[in-house]
């Protein structure tokens, strides 16, 4: 790993993840989860300030070490134990039906295999919890596509591996879950950034 991928990337995505039409998302999504979660792709921490008082614990789930060091200092202003496990979504090291909610923010358009990681989701929630999640992705437009289409030949190599062109909601019931609230719209900024799945699935 070099120079930008350890040390300037990580304080980068954490810079622009923390910005106000991105919080403003967290807000809404974040505080509905509930008992022991599931956090796939925890990155810096950003979603810890918003679990409300309904969390039993979080697990964590990210393989960026760097990343981690941010989110621990972030745990420990937590009420609640916070559990980091530094690997991958597509093999999770944790038990069947153990967790009663999982959550997913900006995510799903980095992890390598995403259909994967979410069959493990599935796999360690309990029958009827909830996949809370939001995710930018493949727009509705084709103009806007195209040009989704054409960045993504370089965006991933500059963005840690993230994808603009993944349309989140045919990947999240591909992966057996059943979407029950959906949110798809643009979000304020860039279109080919900012096409937005917000929502809540449980496993099939």
């Amino acid at each position: 790993m070099g120079f930008y991928e350890s040390r300037i990337l990580p304080r980068l995505l954490n810079c622009c993840m923390s910005m106000k039409p991105i919080a403003e998302e967290r807000a809404k999504l974040v505080p509905r989860a509930r008992g022991k979660v599931l956090e796939i792709g925890i990155g810096s921490g950003l979603n810890l300030p918003h679990y409300g008082p309904g969390v039993e614990s979080v697990t964590g789930v990210d393989p960026s070490l760097e990343l981690g060091e941010m989110a621990r200092k972030r745990a420990a202003e937590t009420v609640f134990p916070v559990y980091f496990k530094p690997v991958s979504g597509e093999s999770l090291p944790l038990e069947d039906a153990s967790f009663d909610c999982a959550v997913i923010t900006w995510t799903l358009c980095t992890i390598p295999d995403p259909s994967a990681a979410l069959r493990e989701v599935r796999r360690v929630l309990k029958p009827g919890a909830e996949l809370l999640f939001v995710e930018h992705g493949k727009a509705p437009d084709p103009g806007v596509v195209k040009w989704q289409d054409r960045l993504n030949r370089f965006w991933p190599k500059v963005a840690g591996g993230c994808n603009l062109n993944r349309k989140m909601d045919e990947i999240i019931q591909g992966s057996g879950f059943r979407i029950e609230e959906l949110d798809a719209s643009y979000r304020p900024g860039l279109r080919p950034m900012t096409y937005f799945y917000l929502g809540m699935a449980r496993p099939l």
